[in-house]
């Protein structure tokens, strides 16, 4: 017996091929850039508020480590120290410095150190926790042992070490990195930026490293 033929299989529309585990991890997003407190010690103390401009003391001992914030490539590196009470102040304050541009477009400024680890020079890549000093009293330090931390944008085109030494109050990310968050400063630096731009004169303040 002739049977009724088969009506024939739909034809299955294109289906988007799934994208296996093995495929491209997209590239990290700022807010995925890991960070850590800068100075590795369990004895430092700082103040949420610092005199003349924004930034923060860590107080510790002399020649504790200080270490990359986040992952990044070393911007300036200050290995001799200028400063001279007779003046000018400001530009030698911070004695032997660092300062590391982040992942995450934050520059992050450490000064007063005792020394500058070997091989940490402007362009090479630093991770974060990656030991880049020591806490020292150069500079205009006043004789104290500790690290001038502070956080801005990177300016280019002239010596901007009034926008260097910090823009924002670090204490509030400083609070969440030593409690092993990750709290980004990235926003507010960004921010502060777009409203002042990169000032070119240090304004009434001089002080600090």
């Amino acid at each position: 017996m002739v049977t009724a033929a088969q009506p024939a299989e739909p034809t299955a529309s294109p289906v988007p091929s799934v994208v296996s585990s093995a495929a491209p991890t997209p590239t990290p997003t700022r807010a995925a850039v890991r960070r850590v407190f800068p100075v590795r010690s369990g004895n430092v103390d700082y103040h949420p508020t610092h005199g003349g401009y924004p930034g923060t003391d860590l107080f510790a001992d002399c020649g504790e480590p200080v270490v990359a914030v986040t992952d990044g490539v070393v911007l300036e590196v200050s290995r001799v120290d200028r400063f001279d009470k007779r003046g000018p102040l400001g530009p030698n304050n911070g004695g032997l410095s660092v300062s590391l541009l982040g992942d995450d477009g934050v520059r992050y400024y450490g000064s007063h150190l005792s020394a500058v680890t070997a091989g940490v020079d402007a362009g090479v890549r630093v991770r974060a926790g990656q030991q880049l000093g020591r806490v020292g009293r150069t500079g205009n330090a006043n004789n104290v042992c500790h690290v001038h931390f502070g956080l801005s944008p990177k300016c280019t085109g002239h010596d901007d070490w009034w926008i260097r030494r910090g823009v924002v109050w670090p204490a509030p990310y400083l609070n969440s990195w030593r409690k092993g968050g990750n709290r980004s400063p990235a926003a507010e630096v960004t921010a502060w930026q777009r409203k002042h731009g990169c000032p070119t004169s240090p304004g009434r303040s001089v002080a600090g490293g």
